[in-house]
């Protein structure tokens, strides 16, 4: 076993004012099985970039062994998946099969180009090709991506049964509570970390955050107590230095009195001052108390529903783009307040059906579709092409309303300064909130979803949940993420395999 040792690491981007990163002083074991967590945006690839030596820092990794990141890029995705095998460095052939026939990739997947194949049969050759070499660390970022449920369970299984340990991130929680048992979070600069699976760090990380807004009530209720003293003492103070010069009806006094009272008011004006001073030093001190807290705001839904109770009605749908069908017939009815999940493994036609219920699909469609005439939709697609203008272009393309819109879109974590940047050039996760903030501002009294989670972090997924859950909006949608599903879905639907596929 060796160890992974970073002290006094930090990194920041030239375009950016704050480090990401600010001295680190860590140490992990190569066998862990560490789950990497944080907001979109918080540096996760980029972390792991570090420690593959990707990117320049300040400090030191130590790490006597190498990484093997994943995905690796593919510098021609025209070739075959032999090619890009015998490509591999530090690995023979039979290793990667090896690796291949643990995640049920067929022999038949060697002689295809690699940009023929699926993004999950993508996704399993590269990750075979990243285990191959059993003296290499794994650092894998997003390796569910592309991967439905049984896939999923599938790599779950294949991680567990590894004697090696690995980094790895994803916006499953699910799986990720399957395959680690150390977790990394990226906090502010920081990573913290802790023993045991995501579902642990969850509970943990709760606590910690309750203990600390308890502290954060205590110390307001102290400076309002505070507070309040010092304005006492000024005022009294001030009162008394009034008395020094005292007024017509006490003139017999003399100035003995209005230098006594004058020197006590000074001192209580002193103490007064050490009292402010005293109280703007807890205050300081305090100020970070709440650091590590990540807050969520709630999210909001413009949804509209109308008179009608049954919004979709399937019967006996089947489609194909040739003369095979993609599934059994589909005989389903979308009450108002339903929110369906649709099943299945990759390649099932999903996400077909939803561009069905839209009207979008290109291949030929059998059976029967019904819904309101002018029924209110509002989309999330799989895969959404955005030209080369900027939010505001967005904005005014889309005809979307600004204020639910922005809202919305920062709520989600995207920074003001990112809204004149082209949105082609933002991050993938950026760009999946784009879209979901679009979805979420139009009116709509049935929302048809594909893949709504794709790159979101798990902050924001429990937004989406603890929306919809509050909701009583009508939704069609799919998802591999079992947690969300278990969450959202009212009912679930299964497509099938047609016999003569």
């Amino acid at each position: 076993m060796t160890t992974i040792t970073l002290h006094q690491l930090t990194f920041s981007y030239e375009e950016q004012s704050q480090p990401l990163f600010k001295q680190l002083n860590l140490q992990f074991d190569t066998s862990w099985r560490l789950a990497l967590v944080g907001r979109n945006g918080a540096g996760k690839t980029t972390f792991l970039q570090l420690l593959n030596g990707q990117l320049p820092y300040h400090g030191q990794i130590n790490f006597a062994s190498s990484c093997r990141y994943f995905p690796q890029t593919v510098t021609d995705p025209h070739q075959t998946v032999s090619e890009l095998i015998a490509q591999q460095e530090k690995v023979e052939p039979w290793q990667v099969q090896r690796e291949l026939d643990l995640l049920q990739i067929k022999k038949a997947v060697l002689t295809q180009p690699f940009d023929t194949l699926s993004g999950g049969e993508q996704t399993k050759v590269l990750l075979a090709c990243a285990f191959a070499d059993e003296t290499a660390f794994p650092l894998l970022d997003e390796p569910t991506n592309h991967l439905d449920l049984a896939s999923r369970q599938l790599l779950a299984t294949y991680l567990r049964q590894k004697r090696q340990g690995y980094f790895v991130t994803s916006h499953d929680r699910h799986f990720l509570n399957q395959v680690s048992n150390h977790v990394c979070a990226i906090e502010r600069q920081q990573i913290i970390q802790y023993q045991g699976n995501v579902a642990v760090y969850e509970r943990e990380k709760q606590a910690r955050d309750q203990f600390e807004l308890a502290k954060n009530e205590t110390l307001k209720h102290e400076i309002t107590r505070l507070k309040i003293s010092s304005r006492e003492k000024r005022d009294w103070s001030y009162n008394r230095e009034k008395d020094k010069f005292g007024d017509q009806h006490n003139k017999g006094t003399g100035s003995p009195n209005r230098g006594f009272i004058g020197a006590r008011a000074a001192r209580v004006m002193k103490k007064a001052k050490n009292v402010q001073t005293r109280m703007d030093n807890q205050i300081a001190a305090k100020s970070q108390l709440l650091k590590n807290i990540e807050t969520i705001d709630p999210l909001t839904l413009n949804y509209q529903p109308d008179y009608h109770r049954t919004l979709f009605t399937l019967q006996e749908v089947t489609l194909s783009y040739g003369t095979t069908p993609l599934f059994t017939p589909v005989t389903l009815t979308v009450k108002r307040g339903d929110r369906i999940a649709i099943l299945g493994p990759n390649g099932m036609g999903k996400s077909s059906l939803l561009l069905a219920m839209q009207q979008r699909f290109r291949g030929k469609i059998t059976g029967l579709i019904s819904s309101p005439q002018q029924l209110a939709t509002s989309i999330i697609q799989q895969k959404e092409r955005y030209h080369a203008g900027t939010i505001p272009d967005f904005i005014e393309q889309h005809q979307l309303n600004q204020n639910d819109f922005l809202n919305n879109l920062h709520k989600l974590g995207v920074e003001r300064k990112q809204f004149d940047e082209p949105i082609a050039n933002l991050s993938l996760g950026q760009q999946k909130k784009i879209q979901l903030a679009a979805s979420l501002a139009t009116p709509a009294a049935c929302y048809l979803w594909d893949d709504p989670l794709n790159y979101l972090d798990v902050f924001n997924q429990e937004q989406l949940e603890t929306m919809l859950a509050a909701s009583n909006a009508t939704m069609i949608f799919v998802e591999h993420d079992q947690a969300f599903i278990d969450h959202v879905a009212t009912k679930t639907y299964q497509l099938k395999t047609s016999s003569r596929n």
